[in-house]
């Protein structure tokens, strides 16, 4: 094992001793019980069969035969999700193929931030998170199940699904992917038309073409966000098969592997052959491996607090030192947009994930001794499926990259660490990721332009008051202010503004979208202006340093001043969510309460 990846395994594994014991102690109680439905009553049990067919009847009567329970974040405005439709059925079939039952648990929401990327809507994202967690564990308490599927892929759904399954470790758990939509424009031609609809060089037909060119089908968006970032960090902590992240799905493969996730599930559970319960997967080792694979290729911030928050959840500690450390340590393989310029298939298409954990396995970036859903050890995962003669099968991958633009090997990275920095600084600290930015932008010094809400920069870009060198500070949006919404908005001014030459950074305690790419952008900033963070007293002028090479993050005004001022106001509704502004303000107090821990949006609170 590399030193440095083995050095932090260890330190978290000696943090997490008492709360990971804790949880395993309580996952082996569960374990003990054994046939979870042997111990509801003859009422309890008449209830949750009464639906079902008589041969399901049957065997549920039994408690001889695993039964399934199904997760499902199925809607069909989120076209990632949308194929989920036609799931249940074809799972609960391939249960039944190998003598099991299935049932839909639950549904639960499935947001798309897509749509809401600054909008209203937009300030429940992250707290949708916690939602679908006790939905997904809502949907596991019945005493009904043997195991589950969890069928989710974007932002906040997976890491939600996960934090809820977690609860119920002692059942084994696998995740369905459904697949990526097919390409459709180039990314960067996409983000050339954003800016220009930005400048007022195109009108809004142009760009709604552009935009719907992009996102044209079902599956899941193609370029690097947090969905097909999560996607590769599951499959990569072997929560789902090999190979079965980026298979598109209309691909006869897809369903293919569905299925097959459908049987294996079956035979991990304590009436199989392999039983595996979720809890005791998801280890120090197998998170150190997540948190690797995103380095390694870039992957979305929004997983630095995901990460942390699921962990957490199956009683393993770990912060933003871990992520910074093992970015030091790890190169940069893969260029996805907005990373580069291909999109997640032609990632899939060079080599994918199987070549991807074969150098990192082989460079001993990875733990290798880990259980997984496909069985012992990561070396599994440098398999990738195929179709031979109409059966499923598994064959060695690819050992030579077929695109050295988009995945590289590790005699020849892209850049000679991973794609994130930690920033630290009297402004406190952030994250910032520096794969899409260029070195000669890597260093910003400017004077503050602050706002409190991103829909204020569009005012001043048009205004040409951003024409200039500077740092702009987005403050009021942490999870205490306003649930910590994405700023995906800013991208196209930002951008714009160093497309013209300006040194430009962005610094605030909100989150930028997992597309964020050139521009450098301190995010994630804590603590935030409502819990006492200097950036409720930066003004406008004030002179502020991002440093993406050494760590940086600095706010050139001197205490005395500091003291004098008075922190910005910040206000909890400055913006207008109508009925989603009730149900924020009834939950925040929950939200900021140090009992939640990580299970709260507040999650962030973890990470320092």
């Amino acid at each position: 094992m590399h030193s440095v990846v083995q050095a932090v395994t260890d330190r978290i594994i000696a943090r997490s001793q008492q709360s990971r014991s804790t949880y395993l102690t309580a996952l082996n109680d569960a374990k003990a019980q054994g046939v979870y439905r042997s111990a509801l009553s003859c009422g309890n049990l008449a209830h949750g069969f009464a639906a079902c067919q008589p041969v399901a009847k049957d065997s549920l009567r039994q408690l001889t035969k695993a039964n399934i329970g199904i997760v499902t974040a199925f809607n069909d405005m989120l076209s990632a999700h949308q194929p989920y439709e036609t799931y249940p059925n074809m799972l609960k079939q391939a249960c039944m193929d190998v003598g099991s039952v299935a049932q839909v648990a639950a549904g639960v929401p499935a947001m798309c931030d897509g749509v809401t990327q600054g909008q209203p809507g937009m300030e429940l994202s992250l707290l949708s998170r916690e939602v679908i967690a006790m939905s997904t564990a809502v949907g596991l308490s019945h005493n009904m199940f043997d195991g589950a599927l969890l069928l989710g892929i974007c932002d906040k759904i997976v890491p939600g699904l996960l934090i809820g399954a977690l609860s119920f470790g002692h059942l084994p758990m696998l995740f369905v992917p459904a697949g990526p939509m097919k390409s459709g424009i180039p990314n960067k031609e996409k983000a050339r038309i954003r800016q220009q609809f930005a400048q007022g060089q195109v009108d809004r037909a142009a760009l709604l073409e552009a935009e719907a060119k992009s996102y044209h089908s079902a599956g899941t968006c193609t370029f690097y966000g947090t969905a097909n970032s999560n996607q590769l960090m599951l499959e990569i902590m072997g929560l789902q098969l090999p190979g079965s992240s980026f298979v598109n799905p209309d691909d006869p493969l897809r369903d293919e592997l569905s299925k097959m996730a459908a049987k294996q599930v079956c035979r991990l559970t304590a009436m199989g052959t392999q039983y595996t319960p979720i809890g005791e997967l998801v280890s120090e080792k197998s998170v150190v491996n997540g948190i690797v694979g995103i380095l390694a290729t870039g992957g979305s911030t929004n997983l630095t607090m995901h990460i942390v928050a699921a962990a957490r959840a199956a009683g393993i500690i770990v912060n933003w030192d871990d992520f910074s450390d093992l970015s030091d340590a790890v190169p940069l393989l893969a260029r996805v947009y907005p990373n580069g310029h291909a999109d997640i298939n032609h990632f899939h298409e060079a080599g994918g994930m199987a070549l991807l954990v074969k150098e990192l396995l082989d460079g001993g970036l990875l733990h290798e001794d880990v259980n997984t859903v496909a069985g012992y050890g990561l070396r599994r995962y440098t398999q990738e499926p195929r179709l031979l003669d109409g059966e499923l099968k598994w064959v060695d991958g690819v050992t030579e990259s077929l695109d050295k633009e988009v995945l590289t090997h590790l005699d020849t990275p892209f850049q000679h660490n991973g794609g994130l920095k930690l920033l630290k600084g009297n402004l406190g600290r952030a994250v910032i990721k520096v794969s899409a930015v260029p070195d000669k932008n890597r260093v910003v010094e400017g004077p503050a332009i602050v706002i409190d809400d991103q829909n204020k920069l569009d005012a001043l870009f048009q205004a040409g008051e951003l024409d200039r060198d500077c740092v702009v500070v987005v403050r009021g949006q942490g999870p205490k202010a306003n649930g910590m919404p994405e700023l995906h908005k800013l991208t196209p001014y930002l951008g714009t503004l160093q497309d013209k030459g300006f040194k430009v950074a962005l610094v605030t305690d909100g989150r930028m979208s997992g597309a964020s790419g050139k521009v450098p952008a301190a995010i994630h900033l804590t603590p935030e202006a409502l819990d006492g963070g200097l950036i409720a007293k930066v003004e406008n002028g004030d002179l502020i340093r991002v440093d993406a090479t050494t760590g940086e993050l600095t706010l050139f005004v001197d205490e005395k001043t500091l003291a004098s001022r008075t922190a910005g106001i910040v206000d909890l509704h400055h913006s207008s969510y109508g009925m989603g502004r009730e149900l924020f303000g009834a939950l925040r107090s929950s939200l900021s309460s140090p009992e939640t821990g990580a299970r709260s949006t507040n999650a962030i609170d973890e990470l320092y």
